[in-house]
């Protein structure tokens, strides 16, 4: 009787197998096949040009007044990750200057906060210079997440090795690359403080960049955290005037302008391709929320947005 069993055990799985076979042939629907295909949902949040704003904005008649506050952005964070499985949180420089907690601390409780909030990355605002490269290192080892700094060389400086030109974060089978580009401090910061750093020309340094990610890190998603400015009047180079320069840049999370976006702005890039670019404002009074909505099979994706006022 045992023996019996055994064949019949073996006879069906050699049934299944030959129907899996089957099934693959012609495309039929299976539950291991819907699995497969399932798509994944990635929710990016960032902030910006944060500024040293613990607590939020004072109740003084400021356009700004009440809003924001490291406490609130906790909790809207927490919420947010509890009801979303893949989260990636994103800053786009200037994390420094703006409040007493800078001047006293040197930028300590900044990085500590943003340890704690539990950020993926960061890149340099202007800012972050205004007590030099000796000022960035002084509490480093506080900021327990990664730089990624591509058009600034530090290779003569202290700061040599400490960043990242880019990084790859993978989730749910997504892979997500990351890099940075950085304002020109030249004017906006005193000599001294950004002396033996090396500023890259941003588009010559995307489109170097850009490639490795798609081509042999074989991204789904590229995004660049920048501090160029939304926009500018003048000739400079800007995360709008990027966009047709560049290829295969998936969203621009910027800094610098302090643009207080309600969505992000479609920007066609080299190939007539959608790139979308973001700003929150500053004091951390918005969270940016981008959800893109990956199909595994036929790697298209789609998104939608939504940038969340910090307040009571």
């Amino acid at each position: 009787m045992e023996e019996l069993q055994y064949l019949n055990r073996k006879k069906f799985i050699k049934s299944l197998a030959a129907l899996g076979v089957i099934i693959a042939s012609f495309g039929l629907p299976t539950a291991f096949a819907q699995d497969a295909s399932k798509e994944v949902k990635l929710t990016i949040l960032h902030t910006n040009d944060v500024h040293s704003r613990v607590e939020p904005f004072p109740m003084d008649g400021s356009r700004l007044q009440g809003l924001g506050g490291t406490a609130r952005r906790s909790s809207l964070l927490s919420k947010i990750r509890n009801e979303e499985k893949n989260v990636l949180l994103l800053d786009a420089g200037d994390i420094f200057q703006g409040t007493p907690y800078f001047n006293l601390f040197d930028g300590e409780v900044e990085l500590e906060i943003m340890s704690k909030l539990g950020y993926d990355a960061g890149t340099f605002g202007n800012h972050e210079f205004d007590n030099g490269v000796a000022g960035i290192l002084k509490h480093f080892d506080k900021a327990k997440f990664p730089f990624v700094t591509s058009n600034y060389d530090f290779s003569k400086t202290e700061l040599a090795g400490k960043t990242k030109e880019y990084i790859v974060i993978e989730k749910d089978g997504v892979r997500i690359g990351i890099f940075g580009l950085g304002v020109d401090v030249e004017g906006l910061v005193d000599p001294k403080n950004h002396k033996d750093v090396i500023y890259l020309d941003p588009v010559e340094v995307s489109n170097r960049i850009v490639p490795i990610l798609k081509n042999q890190e074989k991204c789904d998603l590229v995004i660049c955290l920048s501090h160029l400015g939304y926009s500018y009047k003048e000739d400079k180079i800007s995360d709008l005037t990027l966009v047709p320069k560049t290829r295969d840049i998936d969203l621009i999370i910027g800094g610098h302008t302090h643009t207080l976006l309600d969505k992000p702005t479609e920007v066609l890039n080299a190939d007539g391709k959608v790139t979308l670019v973001n700003q929150v404002g500053n004091g951390g009074v918005r969270l940016g929320r981008i959800d893109y909505i990956f199909n595994p099979i036929t790697k298209d994706k789609k998104y939608t947005s939504k940038n969340i006022d910090i307040a009571n």
